[in-house]
C-alpha cells in the first residue's frame, strides 16, 4: 500500500497542466486549461502527501486562492479518486 501511495504522491508532485486536464476529463471534473496550469505549477515540487487529510486540506485552501473555491472542490474530487 505504501508503494502505491508513493507513486500517487510522486505523480501529483510532478503533474503538468495537460495531465491535470486529462484527469479532469477522466473523472468528469470541470477545470479549464489556465486553471490547470496554475494549479500544476503550484503542486510541482511541493512534496505533498495527498493521503494525509491535513496536508490535503492545506493544499485545497491554497488552490482555492489560486483558482477559486469551486475549482478547488473539483480538484479535491480528483485527489479523492486517487486516494480511495
Amino acid at each position: 500500500m505504501k508503494l502505491l501511495q508513493n507513486v500517487v504522491n510522486h505523480k501529483i508532485n510532478n503533474i503538468t497542466g495537460d495531465e491535470l486536464l486529462g484527469y479532469g476529463k477522466q473523472f468528469k471534473v470541470k477545470i479549464n486549461p489556465e486553471q490547470a496550469e496554475k494549479i500544476a505549477g503550484y503542486l510541482r515540487g511541493k512534496n505533498i502527501n495527498v493521503f494525509n487529510p491535513s496536508e490535503r486540506s492545506k493544499v485545497i485552501k491554497e488552490i482555492a486562492k489560486i483558482a477559486g473555491p469551486s475549482t478547488a472542490k473539483e480538484v479535491n474530487k480528483i485527489f479523492t479518486k486517487f486516494t480511495s
